[in-house]
């Protein structure tokens, strides 16, 4: 067992806070983010069936193999995506709980190109599109945990963890 370097527990601006009631909110709202993730994966997978159709629908001259191929493209992007997604959604919670004033910021970087995705599919014409649901219900928990990261009381937090890495 190694000892304690004298005078380290009460090394000022060090001393371990809780968070605020708004970071720990916005904390579970990110791991409620993750959660939708993962249920869109599953969703996506229940639905296989119309995936193949749109494929059919948006390029009519396709092969059955290039269909299979799209097919087995797109759900492996849905799967990947929603696991990384909902990695990214656990990460930021945690470390915006632990006061790191880059994962805020990180945060919102991650919000908007969100937003970006969500406005592109929105752009795009098809039809009976359920990523389009999970994606809007995301977004809208991503800007409700990202109002509460910016309030008064969070930003004290933060500024208080500037010295944490």
């Amino acid at each position: 067992m190694y000892q304690q370097y004298p005078g380290q527990d009460d090394a000022p601006g060090y001393a371990p806070t809780a968070a605020p009631p708004s970071v720990t909110r916005a904390a579970w709202l990110m791991y409620a983010g993750a959660a939708v993730g993962l249920l869109g994966i599953v969703v996506s997978l229940v639905t296989l069936g119309s995936l193949r159709s749109q494929i059919l629908q948006a390029n009519p001259s396709l092969t059955a193999s290039q269909v299979t191929t799209a097919e087995h493209v797109g759900i492996g992007l849905a799967i990947a995506g929603g696991l990384i997604g909902a990695a990214l959604w656990v990460w930021m919670a945690q470390s915006c709980r632990a006061g790191k004033a880059w994962a805020r910021i990180l945060s919102t970087v991650f919000f908007g190109i969100d937003t970006l995705t969500v406005i592109a599919s929105f752009a795009r014409v098809t039809s009976g599109d359920t990523g389009r649901i999970f994606g809007l219900a995301g977004w809208l928990i991503g800007l409700a945990a990202i109002i509460l990261l910016w309030q008064r009381d969070s930003s004290a937090y933060f500024d208080r963890g500037r010295m944490r890495y």
